[in-house]
């Protein structure tokens, strides 16, 4: 098993190098960057100089020379340089690329263009909303998919099968956002009720509250939130914890099992259970991480929430380079990882599961 791991630690070496490439490839002929977002700001507003690239009422002079960029006629070419050189672009796009990675193998991912942050510090600070939301729409799809799904399998065909499953598929049918408008309207204050808040994890008074009322305090926040997540969350993992099961229970094993002498609870829960969970309980790094990083940037949006999603997306359409390209490698990262760790998940539930052997 340590032979195994190791060649698929070395083999996330080249898979994250191929990322990052691509990815620095198709950023080289994307239209638009930081240096024209500045330009669109300058246009946009006199004095912008000064903040963002320095040489005040000099960036600004009319200059008879022509300029890559676009909308940057008339500013001072002097301006564009400094701003090329504030971004980095004064160099080779190879070179810039071997820094990148240099750097960030080294886990130092720089400093955002426009917020005068770091980029840890930024993912830092939008860590809490992202951990929140993931943690608790995979506990609670989990907590709900599995036991339905059990009981599903075992009244397979019932009215009960019918109903469940009727209400699952248009649960799923159903867009989250969408979803989320509708609770703001009834619940948040929209047209209706006014029974919960509608922006952020915490109060205002939250550093007054007692631990009890800030645990209250903290859920009464992400109860919209996580309604309008879990509503199609757990259709995929109860669906699929029914046919596992189904699967199992039509296997020899059980029909043994049974002739034996076993109570049916002794059967399902002492034998069939683990088996059928095997599929399930090896995923839950993947859904946990799924939902961690994954989470519905509309939701986020709507409810006011400032997660790593609403980052990401508000990088991208800034152009703020380190940023995109930071989160971009760190979930590349903590994607391998996660698959890796499924892997061992599998072998520890069943110890029959030798990846090494079938490696070989």
């Amino acid at each position: 098993m340590a032979a195994y791991i190791l060649r698929r630690l070395a083999l996330m070496i080249p898979t994250l190098f191929g990322i990052m490439a691509v990815s620095f490839l198709v950023i080289q002929f994307a239209p638009g960057g930081p240096v024209e977002s500045v330009v669109a700001s300058l246009q946009g507003q006199g004095g912008a100089g000064d903040r963002l690239g320095g040489g005040g009422g000099d960036a600004v002079a009319a200059s008879g020379e022509s300029s890559s960029y676009r909308g940057a006629q008339g500013l001072d070419p002097e301006f564009i340089k400094r701003l090329e050189q504030q971004f980095g672009f004064d160099k080779p796009p190879l070179q810039r690329f071997g820094e990148m990675i240099w750097n960030y193998a080294r886990f130092d991912f720089g400093t955002s263009f426009f917020s005068n942050a770091t980029v840890v510090d930024l993912i830092w600070q939008k860590l809490p909303v992202s951990i929140s939301l993931g943690l608790w729409i995979t506990l609670l799809s989990y907590a709900i998919s599995i036991p339905l799904g059990i009981r599903k399998a075992l009244r397979e065909g019932s009215r009960f099968d019918t109903w469940t499953s009727g209400i699952i598929i248009v649960a799923y049918a159903i867009p989250g956002f969408l979803f989320a408008v509708l609770l703001i309207v009834l619940f948040a204050g929209g047209s209706f009720l006014d029974w919960f808040p509608l922006r952020g994890l915490t109060s205002d008074n939250w550093a007054q509250l007692s631990w009890p009322e800030r645990i209250v305090d903290y859920f009464w926040h992400l109860a919209l939130p996580l309604v309008a997540l879990s509503l199609s969350a757990f259709a995929t993992t109860t669906l699929l914890t029914k046919n596992s099961f189904l699967d199992e229970i039509r296997k020899q094993y059980v029909t043994t099992a049974r002739a034996k002498g076993l109570t049916e609870r002794r059967v399902l829960y002492g034998h069939v259970f683990r088996n059928a969970m095997l599929i399930i309980v090896a995923g839950f790094p993947g859904a946990f991480i799924s939902a961690f990083f994954a989470g519905s940037l509309l939701i986020e949006t709507i409810f006011s929430l400032d997660g790593l999603g609403l980052l990401s997306f508000e990088s991208i359409y800034k152009r703020d380079y380190p940023v995109v390209f930071a989160t971009l490698y760190i979930f590349s990262l903590i994607g391998l990882l996660t698959t890796l760790l499924s892997d061992l998940t599998y072998t520890w539930i069943d110890p029959r599961i030798d990846f090494e052997r079938r490696g070989s």
